[in-house]
């Protein structure tokens, strides 16, 4: 199983004391990544986002830089959101990248989680899930074919035009990224493409049916469920001590939640709620090395997942505590979970 990171390069909304902007967060960024390449993690993920309180709008412009800081590591939009975009640029963008990396670049994409980038790139929200489905069929035909005749509804028509750079790779990794909803991870399953699942609250084991209905898609559409990857996308920290990781992580993520859920109409977290979440049925993976891959590994076995990314550079988080989870992460956490399911049938194989 792949083990990794995400982020979305979290800045301070408002200046002030003890405020961090975007050119600290985002040279920060760059030495995070290159850490986890360092301490031997396969994937570094980069959301997108268009608010004052994220640097990351172009992601693939800081994972460029950081390949030229890495060597191993894969590098992934965590995600692009292809409805506000052209997928031409996204190709040639990531394509570059993929060149740059000598074969490292993937995209994850998804309609977002934020609707900011709609009205910003002139695009209407009545067309949501349209724009998606139309945007990732022009993505999938670039990918997949030098010179590209195709038309859609919203899109200008292209009539056998050609799209470079092509990338390092002979066929650059194309993810879905999606956040609960069976239609999408059926879509992706009938596309053979593979899957990545976020889960932010709850119960993770509740999910474990939209992986059931991406792969039954896949079969009746003649892909075989067992070439496709997917991917666990979830919250979480790892220290020295679990008290550490807790009393590290509640204050930032729970500011976090908190102000996006103040704009979608959610309850206030408290610590007990946090604490519940970070129990063995909880959807945070907060704790100690041990504490942390005993999870990870039980969660392998419900999902049979191919990759975990872990989101831990939530909110104001102290670059240097981040730094030290990265290397917990690498050095203690990746050793334990690579050798426990490496034991393991993997779900998609027994069910075959």
């Amino acid at each position: 199983m792949e083990l990794g990171l995400y982020t979305f390069a979290d800045v301070s909304p408002e200046p002030g004391l003890g405020a961090i902007g975007a050119h600290e967060r985002l040279r920060n960024l760059i030495e995070e990544i290159e850490l986890a390449d360092q301490v031997g993690l396969d994937v570094f993920g980069l959301g997108e986002h268009h608010r004052p309180d994220y640097a990351a709008s172009a992601p693939v412009v800081a994972l460029a830089a950081a390949a030229e800081r890495t060597r191993r590591i894969k590098l992934t939009s965590a995600v692009t959101v292809l409805s506000s975009d052209d997928p031409v640029r996204v190709f040639q963008q990531f394509a570059t990248l993929d060149l740059l990396s000598s074969g490292r670049a993937e995209i994850m994409a998804g309609r977002g989680s934020f609707i900011e980038s709609f009205p910003l790139f002139g695009y209407n929200l009545e067309d949501y899930d349209e724009l998606f489905a139309e945007k990732l069929d022009l993505l999938l035909a670039v990918r997949d074919h030098v010179k590209v005749s195709w038309s859609g509804r919203l899109r200008a028509a292209i009539n056998d035009r050609g799209v470079y750079p092509r990338p390092f790779q002979d066929k650059l990794p194309i993810w879905i990224a999606i956040g609960g909803t069976p239609q999408s991870a059926a879509r992706a399953g009938a596309l053979g493409l593979p899957l990545a699942l976020a889960i932010i609250g709850g119960e993770p084991a509740r999910f474990a049916p939209l992986f059931d209905i991406y792969r039954e898609a896949a079969k009746r559409a003649g892909n075989d469920p067992a070439g496709l990857a997917t991917s666990l996308n979830v919250h979480g920290f790892i220290a020295a001590t679990t008290d550490q990781a807790a009393n590290d992580f509640y204050g930032p993520q729970a500011e976090v939640m908190n102000r996006i859920g103040r704009e979608r109409g959610w309850g206030p977290t408290s610590r007990a709620h946090f604490d519940q979440s970070r129990g063995p049925n909880g959807a945070l993976f907060v704790g100690n090395p041990e504490q942390v891959a005993e999870k990870i590994v039980a969660q392998h076995r419900i999902f049979g997942n191919d990759r975990f990314l872990l989101q831990m550079a939530i909110g104001t988080m102290a670059h240097a505590k981040i730094m030290k989870a990265i290397e917990l992460y690498g050095t203690k956490v990746a050793p334990i979970v690579r050798k426990e399911t490496a034991k393991a049938i993997p779900a998609v194989a027994a069910q075959a």
